[in-house]
């Protein structure tokens, strides 16, 4: 057996920049579950479709009893299937039930998912936190309302997509590093501008988006390069649950994708990310404190195994050697 020699242990690559919301810091060694709560009934995800009011309101409190550090409220689908919503419905949909989520948990962090500025401004100050702009500033005024409001702001990129357009035929050039390229150039754009628009700097999100604007294949590039999109020193946000690059990879459904969202989520944890938007929280709470363990950033709730004081008697539930 060849001997370990100092200094042959990979490095760990950089520790994420910390997102402050509401004072709640979520940093390296806590990175950030986001719950996705979709007030509608047509979620590409079942288990996701929360137009019924009384289900969305079990849907929040379960996602908090298990562990969620954000909830991430919206009330339109994503890609282009599904019924077409405009303002006004999106309103009905989202505003009231933020304003029940805050009565009902006061301390909990609130995200809305939108790219529209009125929606933003009809939710109002008490009840927005975070500012989710899916669409990459396709309404130019949206930064600007979530500075007003004392938000922070998810900057994305989409590709020049605009909302709800599924991606077809997508390309950034020859050489497969083009895509990072360009998320990379959008995210710092967009978050210098985040920036001159009034908000802070820990509250300025960067999200890669992967599926919305990217095949596949360039979803998988741009998660394979997450440390490059965290050295832009942003908080570093990662929606990965369920899409169709990790079905596509596995070639799954939507129900049948956990594992492979929660493999691909270790990665982009181990590479940096702050933060990650999940339908599954228990699921990606846990292996979110184990890779921030395994980083060096948190330690072991228990480390007991093979100590003096419990030599010869394994906690519960733990096997023996």
């Amino acid at each position: 057996m060849m001997p370990v020699s100092p200094g042959s242990t990979a490095p760990v690559p950089a520790a994420p920049t910390a997102l402050v919301l509401r004072g709640r810091r979520l940093d390296a060694a806590h990175p950030g579950v986001m719950a996705i709560v979709n007030r509608t009934p047509d979620s590409f995800y079942g288990g996701n479709r929360h137009a019924n009011l009384d289900d969305a309101r079990r849907a929040v409190d379960t996602a908090l009893e298990q562990g969620a550090d954000i909830i991430d409220i919206g009330g339109v689908r994503a890609g282009q299937e599904g019924e077409r919503v405009d303002a006004d419905e999106e309103i009905r949909r989202v505003v009231p039930f933020l304003e029940w989520v805050r009565g009902a948990h006061p301390d909990a962090v609130l995200s809305l998912d939108t790219w529209r500025c009125e929606v933003a401004l009809a939710a109002g100050a008490d009840c927005v936190d975070l500012v989710n702009d899916t669409w990459a500033g396709h309404d130019p005024d949206l930064v600007h309302v979530a500075a007003r409001l004392g938000a922070g702001y998810v900057v994305s990129h989409t590709g020049g997509l605009p909302p709800r357009t599924d991606p077809v035929d997508v390309a950034y050039g020859d050489d497969p590093l083009d895509v990072v390229r360009d998320v990379l150039r959008t995210l710092a754009d967009g978050a210098a501008a985040a920036e001159a628009a009034g908000i802070p700097r820990e509250r300025v999100l960067v999200d890669p988006t992967l599926d919305f604007g990217k095949t596949t294949a360039h979803s998988l590039q741009v998660l394979r390069c997450t440390a490059d999109v965290v050295a832009l020193g942003h908080p570093v946000l990662q929606a990965i649950s369920r899409k169709d690059f990790v079905g596509e990879t596995l070639d799954l459904l939507a129900d049948d994708r956990l594992e492979g969202s929660l493999g691909a989520t270790a990665v982009a944890a181990w590479l940096g990310a702050a933060v990650f938007r999940s339908h599954d929280v228990r699921a990606t709470r846990r292996v979110l404190d184990m890779v921030a363990t395994i980083r060096g950033d948190r330690p072991p709730l228990r480390a007991e195994r093979g100590t003096a004081a419990v030599a010869g008697t394994p906690p519960a539930g733990v096997a023996g050697t």
